[in-house]
């Protein structure tokens, strides 16, 4: 990663930041299940909650379960998932993804949270969270050094990072979600009980299948290639079933309440960063 990058990343955060201190006064604080320092509202009770947290008097009076959610200072730990699978070697959609990642672990750090970034693929790699620069500076060595290899399988990863991380965190998932719909769906319900970011990074052959002719493609995950002609139909099919895939992720990204966001490789990347902070609760006040 290039030095002019950490430089305009400084100065980027210190615009978040500053963005905190003016919308909310105090310290951070977070919406937490349980018996916080005061009571701030209700929501529908969603699997995995601990149902004695549900409010039956409420419940009673409309016979749907709610529980009530309240105002508490706590720290905040962040799990950056980045796929490291080979199919995010092409294009620079890696380095793209590590970028973000890197971002994402510069604003945990400036705000002395714990983070962790781990690297998946058919298999987990979890990372150990820790707080400051030294762990920064290690995570975006270790990124630098990794080349991407290897399958993907989002639903297993999920699975094991359910496994091992027993408390609420914000979890960052970063892939290009080049899997089968109903795994990456699966993926995204099986990690709605944290606060989710889910960030697809494509390449922008990908997103408008910049090509024509006869072309020999390569899964850089199997090794297996396809020779086929690019018409204009089998331009306007791929189109179609790409929006189809997008569009289920994005809608099920919504009805859990996370965050989605598309981004080619080719948008800088302080615009991404800027439409995140923009739309999504990055630190949950």
């Amino acid at each position: 990663m290039d030095t002019e990058f950490f430089k305009e990343l400084e100065r980027f955060t210190l615009f978040v930041k500053k963005r905190v201190s003016t919308a909310y006064s105090g310290g951070r604080k977070s919406l937490r299940l349980g018996h916080g320092i005061s009571p701030v509202g209700y929501r529908e009770y969603r699997k995995g909650d601990d149902f004695k947290l549900v409010d039956w008097k409420v419940y009673g009076r409309t016979e749907k379960l709610y529980i009530r959610e309240h105002e508490e200072e706590r720290s905040l730990v962040v799990h950056i998932l980045l796929d490291g699978s080979a199919s995010m070697g092409y294009s620079g959609k890696f380095a793209y993804a590590g970028r973000l990642a890197a971002g994402f672990a510069y604003l945990a750090t400036m705000e002395n949270e714990k983070y962790a970034v781990s690297l998946f693929c058919n298999k987990f790699y979890p990372g150990e969270p820790k707080r400051g620069r030294r762990n920064l500076f290690s995570s975006i060595e270790e990124l630098d050094k990794t080349m991407p290899r290897g399958g993907t399988s989002l639903k297993n990863v999920a699975d094991q990072f359910e496994s091992q991380v027993k408390t609420t965190s914000l979890v960052v998932v970063l892939s290009d979600l080049l899997e089968e719909t109903q795994e990456v769906l699966s993926s995204i319900f099986r990690l709605s009980g944290h606060e989710l970011i889910v960030i697809q990074v494509l390449a922008s052959e990908e997103v408008v299948l910049g090509f024509g002719g006869d072309v020999k493609f390569v899964d850089l995950e199997t090794g297996l290639p396809l020779v086929t002609r690019v018409t204009e139909g089998e331009r306007s099919d791929y189109l179609r079933r790409m929006k189809e895939h997008n569009d289920s992720i994005r809608a099920a990204c919504s009805q859990v309440g996370a965050d989605y966001f598309l981004f080619r490789t080719d948008q800088p990347i302080f615009e991404a960063f800027s439409e995140m902070l923009t739309r999504a609760v990055i630190w949950k006040t």
